[in-house]
């Protein structure tokens, strides 16, 4: 017997921390390394929801535990932000706010699966998706979209890949690690072939919902044939550059808010209670700074394609959302350069990192392992000197 459980054992290590730990190791012995690998804004929080913050703290009132599954009034704006702005219909009661939504999702697995349940997951896929549906003892069932498709899986795959032991269905939109978002026409079409599975749950992860470049964000949830059991899943750290806040939210059906909020009163109880009321402040206050982040972002998109688009062998599409570009680079598998070789993009990744001193995440680790995530939540300067040095160092393989 070990002493460490096989759940545990068996679970991979998030591949987007471990490549910034690894950049991190290089930059402390002094190494100039940009970091391309994790999925963190490079804005501050806006001043304003400081502002709030502080004003918390003075006040004297957030001292104590707060209830579990998030301050009432929080609750109220959640659920109204809900359903004016994305056209699902909440109230407080359907609201659980957790620390950070990944939290959140954790919560929803250990709610809904039993083991030997499966979960239809949209790939490419946000890393912890499949290791929490496994701790869960569920079984991730992965329907792949296409290069050529935007990344975004089909609602006939999707029909495709109902089993009777299908428990719910997970996609994110915008999608980390693609940056693609699906249409409500795309949507509604998933929303139909789920119609007649009464069982089957569907969680959105809609975390870069403001991190949109279509013009318009559509949410599962505003569909009236299956909202009744849609999960959505949404927090602060993308939108509001409040990473280190730790504040994700859901709205769900009734029973299984009760059962997040039940979980997480034996695991965490409630989240940071000052990190609250911050939150309460970006919700109720003007999206201004948002938008303008997200005009940046853009603007960075649009370099950084410029520059992929140059490099011989890559493939690149554009993102449509989110901070990320994932390129298609198996043309450089099977090449080489000195003592590294080129077999797989984990392969590439490392040597990225160690010739050009870039940290960018495998795509294995998201379900594509012909590709590599690179975020551009990073500054002008560091992306065009970033996307110079992988062009350097994958001009030396042969």
């Amino acid at each position: 017997m070990g002493l460490i459980s096989q759940r545990i054992e068996a679970m991979e290590e998030s591949a987007t921390i471990a490549m910034a730990q690894k950049a991190r190791d290089l930059k402390s012995k002094g190494i100039d390394v940009i970091s391309l690998s994790l999925g963190e804004p490079d804005f501050k929080t806006p001043a304003h929801i400081l502002k709030g913050a502080k004003e918390a703290i003075d006040s004297g009132n957030y001292f104590a535990y707060p209830p579990v599954p998030g301050y009432q009034d929080l609750r109220e704006a959640i659920a109204n932000k809900f359903t004016t702005e994305n056209g699902i219909p909440s109230s407080a009661a359907n609201v659980v706010v957790s620390t950070g939504a990944k939290q959140s999702l954790a919560n929803i697995f250990m709610s809904i699966v039993d083991p030997g349940d499966e979960v239809i997951v949209l790939s490419p896929y946000w890393v912890s998706y499949a290791d929490l549906i496994k701790v869960a003892e569920g079984i991730p069932v992965y329907v792949k979209g296409s290069f050529e498709d935007d990344f975004k899986a089909s609602a006939e795959q999707i029909a495709k890949a109902i089993t009777p032991r299908t428990k719910a269905l997970i996609y994110s939109s915008p999608c980390n690690p693609s940056g693609s978002v699906f249409t409500k026409d795309e949507l509604e079409a998933i929303a139909n072939v789920l119609v007649p599975h009464k069982n089957i749950l569907v969680i959105a992860d809609e975390i870069y919902e403001h991190i949109n470049f279509t013009g318009k964000h559509a949410s599962m949830g505003s569909f009236p044939q299956i909202q009744d059991r849609v999960i959505t899943v949404n927090g602060v750290a993308k939108g509001f550059a409040m990473t280190g806040w730790r504040i994700g939210y859901i709205t769900a059906p009734l029973a299984i808010a009760k059962a997040c909020t039940k979980i997480q009163g034996q695991f965490t109880s409630g989240a940071n209670s000052i990190a609250q009321r911050a939150t309460l402040v970006a919700l109720s206050s003007s999206l201004e700074p948002t938008k303008e982040m997200a005009k940046e972002y853009f603007d960075r998109r649009q370099l950084v394609y410029d520059l992929l688009t140059e490099i011989p062998g890559i493939k690149v599409n554009i993102p449509k959302g989110a901070f990320y570009f994932f390129p298609e680079v198996s043309s450089y598998f099977g090449k080489s350069y000195g003592n590294y070789s080129i077999n797989s993009s984990e392969d590439l990744c490392m040597y990225l990192l160690s010739d050009a001193h870039v940290s960018l995440v495998t795509g294995d680790a998201f379900g594509s392992p012909e590709c590599v995530r690179l975020s551009y939540a990073a500054s002008m300067d560091d992306l065009k000197e970033a996307i110079q040095r992988i062009k350097g160092a994958l001009e030396k393989l042969s």
